[in-house]
C-alpha cells in the first residue's frame, strides 16, 4: 500500500501575537483538512510536533481535545528540525500498515511572540552537550559557525559564496505571500549584516518566527505519493560527530531515493532544510545534487531559481519565509506538495531536514502520479 499527502496548509510566518501555539496549530489543521476535503471525524491518527513555548507531557492528546478529535492513534514527536519530516514518515508507516487511514500531522508555535527575550536561544542551546559545549558558551549559531568555517576552508570558498544562498532564498520569499521577509537583499547586504557566529552573519541565519503548518497523510490515492523515506542518526553533539559531519544526510538521502527507485538525476524539485546558509550548501552536496564545494556556484548560476533546472525552496525557506520550530521544516513539505500538484512537468520532489547539528537526518521523496 502507498500513502499519499492529500491535504497541506501553512500560515504566514512572522509575528502572530496574541495567538498561542494551539491557536496556530488549529488554524493550519483546519486549512489542511479543508484542502483534503474531509471532516474532523474522518481523522483517525494524529501526530503533533513539540512547541518550545508551550511544552506539554501529552501534546497530541492535548491538541486532540482542543481541536475536537478522537483519534485511535495519537503521538507527540521530538527530533529537532527533522521533526516535521519524521512525523510525515511515521504517518506513512501508520497508513501503509493499516493502523490508520487519515493521519493529521500538525506543528506550530508562537516562538517569536511567546518567548521572553533570549528564551528561545537558551532553549535551543540544549542541543549542545551540557558539560563540554554549553558551559563553554555554545549555542546553535556557534556550532553551525564552526561547521561553516570548516566547510569554507576545506572547499576553498569565501563567506561571500555562502551569501549567494541567502540572496536566493530572499528572492523566492519576495514572490511568496505570507513570508516573514519580502525585501530583496544582495550579497553585499548579507556581508554588511552584523556578525552572529563568524563566518555566519545575521542574514546567513534563519529568523525566529510564529507560525504553523499541517499535512494530512491518507490511504486515498487522490494526492501526492510518498515513495521513499529514510533516517540516519550519527550523533547528537557536535563534539561527538563523525569527521564527515554530513554523513547522516548522505545515508538518509541515498536510502530514501533507493526506496523510491530514483537517483538525484530523477528529481525535479528540492526542499532542503536551510536553518543557516551553510546547512543548505552542505545538504545540497551531501544529498547528491551538487559536487563538493559547488553549491554556491550552482546557486549563482541560477540552477536553483524558480525557473531554473532544479527549483529549490521556492517559498523562501527557513531563511526568509521564516522558522517557527517544527512548522518551519514542515513548510518545505507543504511547498513541494503544492508545486507538484500545479506543475505537470515536474513529477518528483526531494525533501531533507536535520535536527540538532547535522544530528538527526530525515529524507523523503514525493511523486505526482497520473
Amino acid at each position: 500500500m502507498t500513502a499519499y499527502i492529500t491535504g497541506v496548509a501553512m500560515t504566514g510566518f512572522g509575528n502572530h501575537a496574541p495567538k498561542t501555539s494551539l491557536d496556530l496549530q488549529a488554524e493550519a489543521a483546519t486549512a489542511a483538512l479543508a484542502d483534503a476535503g474531509i471532516g474532523r471525524g474522518q481523522v483517525d491518527g494524529l501526530l503533533l510536533g513539540y512547541s518550545t513555548v508551550a511544552p506539554h507531557l501529552m501534546p497530541a492528546t492535548r491538541f486532540a481535545e482542543y481541536f475536537g478529535l478522537s483519534p485511535a492513534y495519537a503521538h507527540g514527536v521530538q527530533a529537532g528540525g527533522a521533526t516535521g519530516l519524521a512525523m510525515v514518515a511515521l504517518a506513512r508507516h501508520l497508513v501503509t500498515a493499516g493502523a490508520a487511514r487519515n493521519v493529521l500531522v500538525v506543528a506550530g508555535e508562537n516562538r517569536r511572540s511567546g518567548h521572553a527575550a533570549g528564551d528561545a536561544a537558551r532553549t535551543l542551546a540544549e542541543v549542545g552537550e551540557h558539560d563540554h559545549e554549553v558551559t563553554q558558551g555554545g549555542s546553535v549559531p556557534a556550532y553551525y559557525g564552526l561547521v561553516a568555517s570548516q566547510y569554507l576552508h576545506a572547499r576553498g570558498l569565501r563567506q561571500e559564496d555562502l551569501a549567494e544562498l541567502a540572496v536566493l532564498m530572499r528572492r523566492h520569499a519576495c514572490m511568496t505571500p505570507g513570508a516573514q521577509f519580502r525585501k530583496q537583499v544582495t550579497v553585499e547586504d548579507v556581508m554588511a549584516s552584523r556578525p552572529i557566529a563568524l563566518p555566519l552573519k545575521l542574514l546567513d541565519c534563519c529568523p525566529v518566527s510564529d507560525g504553523a503548518a499541517a499535512v494530512l497523510v491518507s490511504a486515498s490515492e487522490n494526492g501526492i505519493a510518498i515513495t521513499g523515506t529514510a533516517q540516519a542518526h550519527t550523533h547528537q553533539h557536535l563534539t561527538q560527530s563523525p569527521a564527515d559531519v554530513a554523513l547522516g544526510a548522505r545515508q538518509s538521502a541515498a536510502a530514501a531515493m533507493a526506496q523510491a527507485g530514483c537517483t538525484p538525476a530523477d528529481i525535479d524539485r528540492l526542499a532542503i532544510y536551510d536553518s543557516f546558509t551553510v546547512t543548505l550548501a552542505m545538504f545540497l552536496e551531501a544529498c547528491g545534487f551538487c559536487a563538493p564545494g559547488q553549491a554556491p556556484a550552482d546557486t549563482r548560476a541560477g540552477r536553483f531559481d524558480h525557473d531554473g533546472a532544479l527549483p529549490l525552496n521556492t517559498h523562501g525557506g527557513l531563511l526568509s519565509y521564516g522558522h517557527p520550530g517544527v512548522a518551519g521544516g514542515m513548510a518545505h513539505i507543504v511547498e513541494i506538495t503544492r508545486r507538484l500538484r500545479a506543475d505537470a512537468a515536474h513529477r518528483r520532489g526531494f525533501i531533507h531536514a536535520d535536527g540538532g547539528v547535522f544530528s538527526a537526518n530525515v529524507s523523503m521523496v514525493l511523486e505526482a502520479r497520473p
